[in-house]
């Protein structure tokens, strides 16, 4: 079982337990998901980014992380896989010799 697998295992043994998974639709997740996020920025609100709370941080990543694998779960997405994928769609879009050392989008390159 590698990383991946073991985190959705005891993501879905945690859920299971709990009989959580009546609630665990792609929409559902992906709503969670949204909200675990602004939770994390809320984090950074008014104040500089070193000035929020690490641990705190730390907590909303893990929610988000949690929700994304399940909702990678529900579809039988392989997460290594998928991101994998997108690294290579965007080095497509944003060649280094375009993109380095700037911040516009692929269309404005």
């Amino acid at each position: 079982m590698n990383e991946n697998e073991e985190i959705i295992q005891a993501l879905l043994n945690f859920r299971n337990e709990r009989e959580w998974e009546q609630f665990h639709n792609p929409k559902d997740l992906a709503i969670a998901l949204n909200i675990e996020s602004a939770e994390l920025l809320e984090l950074f609100l008014w104040k500089k980014a070193e000035d929020a709370n690490t641990e705190k941080v730390k907590e909303e990543l893990a929610d988000i992380f949690s929700f994304a694998f399940l909702l990678a779960e529900k579809y039988g997405f392989d997460v290594k896989e998928i991101v994998f994928e997108k690294i290579k769609k965007n080095d497509l879009k944003y060649p280094v010799d375009k993109a380095k050392g700037t911040s516009k989008k692929y269309d404005e390159l």
